[in-house]
């Protein structure tokens, strides 16, 4: 028998392994395949957030199952805290992305997505759908429908409080109205040029028992889904566990576990389930008309099956290709089977992690074979445009060279981070992108593996592959960047009164020999020198710093400072932006080169900083730009050091939580507030906490907090040196707040506390415990709520206003 690999056109786009690098299934994943030929159907879960979902159902559902399985998440995350860094907002999505992706090549799933921005934490559907702008999302669920075409939906949450967060609620909800709307050809039937009505079987709600809220009842469906898979030596508890403990940036490590598992179910819509969430639905292949023969020659196939040779089965998986090749079928699997069988492997690499957009990108293609050597095997690398040749023997890699253009290629970042966009939702123009977790990575072309009469088209992205001395072998994607970036060291600058301030920009030249002029824009009537900056990078990846001295003027407090580069008679408005963690591939993006510029009345009192790092923030960043010196504390520093020649110190989001030395490092803390010191602790959550006695006195704390970041604010105590010194703290100092005013409030509070501002949602009672400050000795302690971790690296004027007063000391206390 005869295999030839062909090169086709450079441009061509086959979904096969679209976004990593080629998987090798062994023996027993092999006949796990085979056996999930048999069957059809499919199910899509739907939640709000990466993290939402049931890993354990997935799995379940996947490899057990053996069905189609989904998770449409409405959110990408972007609302979260991040425990293993700094990164917030888009960034913080962007990883999480990348997390659930991580997930379900673990537990088996697809991941989906709408295009609804995480804007924070919401405490109805009403707020989230407000915000969201519910139609508009409703039709991203309806499109993953109507694509994906599931047999079952299954949510996770109720549609009411039991949901616990308003974006739960609203998944919920949305899922019961797409179920429906997928349905009617009246509901976006723009879409229907690219898709057809689809109606699902059912819908059920996947009940829950955690917490404090137990949604299970005993004449509800039940699934065991804690079996053992022997063939992957695993259980779906293990593998839920494997896959969920991606979410690292959420601190979901989870341990493995094993036995039976129960998950009930409660419907929601369609026709009632009794004994199993498929009741009524042929997941045999003999739901589509004209598959007998499939089946029977499946039979065979799975029945003679030799996992010490797979290749034993090519030539009846070929067969079964042809038998199949107009009928509905699992089509790509089958391919993937057949390729894994011959031990087809292909990849397409890249000299360099990076190229500009206007280079020539050298490629090399490598490809082998590995079928025993008695099979007749002879493959050929057919590349089309020269009608190169070259056939592959057996275990003997063989590469080919060619080259594309990076412009045909395109920038790479994420698709739904291209276009600013309005808090609830990211700009997303394109149909063809709309749902997917990502954009399909860069590719050098289609390669066609032909069988005799027969073939199968795949892709493989574009890689840099290099070797790492600790790590061995890795991947990255390739970069396609810009000939040059400038990018700032903030988001957002402060500048005190009309003092002005020194903005540094890193460029970094994507290509050798890069000439042009950057050139800055500033607020009208403020000033910037100098008004240009010749540069010439004369290598590639050569970076140089330039600066700016900035000085605000005239009537307009803030703005955007931005940057144009000019090169090679083209204008770039680009920065860059790299995420590098063990746990997921480096991502790349491009956001624009502008920031926030804002002129603050600000005064000071003490100016040296000690700061506790807890699960991520940016307050030493943010002090820092404003005049701090800022010094970072580790525990050894605050155990055995001497803490008084700082006038305040600080810890972290979360230091309580998650520091396992914080018992030992609170007398230490407690000695420095007593011996004349400020110490600010910034929000912890309620549980698990390393210690209870947070501070001096005893208070607790909660779930509450307040999620719209307009909420009305209070003084409880105006006169309070908090409020007065050394900055003059008024209403409008809570104007252009972000996100939410804070989180995770203290309540049972001791009478040696003031608390400083009263506050609440909507309808809801007020608080007293977003900021409370007690003297203790000779110091202030102070515990806040409030999201600092997020106003300031916004530049939020009076939120740096009201912070400095919290780490500083009026002589009256």
């Amino acid at each position: 028998m005869k295999y030839r690999l062909s090169f086709l056109c450079l441009l061509s786009f086959v979904p096969f392994f679209s976004q990593a690098q080629q998987a090798e299934l062994n023996a027993a994943e092999i006949r796990q395949g085979l056996a999930g030929l048999n069957v059809t159907g499919s199910v899509l879960y739907i939640a709000a957030h990466p993290d939402d979902e049931n890993t354990r159902l997935l799995a379940y559902l996947a490899k057990e199952r053996k069905v189609r399985t989904g998770y449409l998440s409405l959110t990408r995350g972007d609302g979260g805290q991040n425990l293993i860094g700094t990164e917030q907002g888009e960034l913080l999505g962007l990883i999480r992305t990348q997390e659930l992706l991580a997930a379900r090549r673990m537990d088996g799933a697809e991941q989906f997505f709408t295009r609804a921005n995480d804007f924070g934490f919401s405490k109805n559907s009403a707020e989230s759908f407000k915000i969201w702008n519910k139609e508009q999302i409703l039709s991203d669920v309806v499109w993953v429908i109507r694509k994906f075409q599931p047999d079952v939906i299954i949510t996770r949450f109720p549609e009411d409080a039991r949901a616990g967060h308003g974006h739960h609620a609203a998944s919920a909800i949305l899922a019961r109205e797409a179920f429906t709307a997928a349905a009617d050809p009246k509901r976006f039937p723009e879409q229907l040029k690219y898709v057809k009505i689809w109606q699902a079987k059912r819908i059920v709600w996947n009940t829950f028992n955690f917490g404090s809220t137990n949604t299970t009842a005993d004449d509800q469906l039940k699934v065991d889904v804690g079996v053992f898979n022997p063939l992957l030596g695993k259980s779906y508890g293990e593998i839920a566990a494997e896959s969920r403990s991606n979410h690292k940036s959420q601190g979901f490590g989870s341990p493995k576990q094993r036995g039976a598992a129960i998950e009930f179910f409660s419907p929601v819509g369609g026709q009632a389930a009794k004994t199993d969430l498929f009741d009524g639905i042929n997941l045999n292949l003999d739901r589509n008309p004209a598959t007998e023969r499939a089946q029977l020659m499946l039979n065979e196939i799975n029945a003679g099956y030799d996992p010490s040779d797979p290749s034993k089965s090519i030539n009846a998986l070929l067969q079964l290709k042809e038998e199949v090749k107009n009928l509905s079928f699992k089509h790509q699997q089958l391919d993937e089977l057949i390729l894994a069988c011959a031990g087809i492997w292909i990849e397409t690499t890249v000299a360099e992690p990076s190229y500009a957009i206007n280079d020539s990108i050298p490629v090399t293609v490598n490809a082998i074979s590995r079928v025993r050597k008695y099979f007749p095997v002879r493959i050929s690398l057919e590349e089309l445009s020269s009608g190169y040749t070259q056939e592959l023997i057996p275990d003997h890699m063989v590469s080919q060279n060619l080259k594309i253009s990076a412009r045909q290629l395109g920038l790479t970042q994420p698709y739904w981070l291209e276009k600013k966009h309005p808090i609830g939702s990211y700009i997303i123009d394109s149909l063809a992108n709309l749902g997917l977790p990502e954009a399909p990575a860069p590719r050098a072309g289609v390669f066609r593996v032909i069988f005799g009469n027969q073939y199968i088209d795949v892709t493989r992205p574009l890689v840099y592959k290099h070797t790492d001395p600790v790590k061995g072998e890795l991947y990255q994607p390739l970069v396609v960047a810009p000939p040059v970036t400038a990018t700032m060291t903030e988001h957002s600058f402060v500048f005190t009164n009309n003092s002005p301030k020194t903005i540094t920009v890193q460029l970094k030249s994507f290509k050798a020999g890069a000439k042009g002029i950057l050139q800055p824009s500033v607020p009208a009537g403020w000033k910037v020198s100098p008004e240009k900056i010749d540069f010439n990078l004369l290598n590639k990846v050569e970076e140089q710093n330039m600066e700016f001295v900035v000085t605000p003027a005239g009537q307009v407090n803030e703005g955007q400072f931005s940057l144009s580069l000019k090169v090679d008679g083209e204008t770039y408005q680009k920065g860059l932006k790299v995420i590098g963690y063990d746990h997921i591939p480096v991502q790349t993006l491009f956001p624009l080169a502008e920031a926030r510029v804002e002129r603050v009345d600000l005064k000071f009192a003490g100016k040296k900083i000690g700061y506790i790092a807890g699960a991520g923030d940016l307050i030493p960043e943010s002090l820092t730009q404003i005049g701090y010196q800022v010094t970072r504390l580790s525990e050894k520093q605050v155990i055995n050091g001497d803490l008084s020649g700082y006038d305040a110190i600080i810890t972290g989001v979360r230091l309580y939580n998650i520091n396992e030395q914080i018992g030992l490092m609170q007398p230490k803390l407690m000695n420095y507030v007593k011996n004349g010191g400020v110490l600010l602790v910034q929000y912890n959550v309620n549980s698990p906490l390393k210690i209870t006695d947070i501070g001096p006195y005893p208070f607790q704390l909660t779930r509450d907090r307040v999620t719209e970041e307009d909420a009305k604010v209070n003084f409880l105590a105006p006169s309070h040196p908090s409020l007065n010194f050394p900055n003059k703290i008024t209403a409008k100092d809570f104007d252009g707040w972000i996100q939410e005013r804070g989180l995770y409030f203290a309540t049972g509070i001791d009478s040696h506390y003031t608390p400083v501002l009263q506050m609440n949602d909507t309808g809801e009672s007020a608080s007293n415990g977003s900021l409370l400050v007690a003297d203790y000795g000779k110091g202030k302690f102070v515990y806040t709520s409030l999201a600092f971790f997020r106003e300031l690296p916004a530049g939020v004027p009076g939120a740096y206003r009201l912070f400095v007063n919290l780490i500083s000391k009026s002589t009256s206390q």
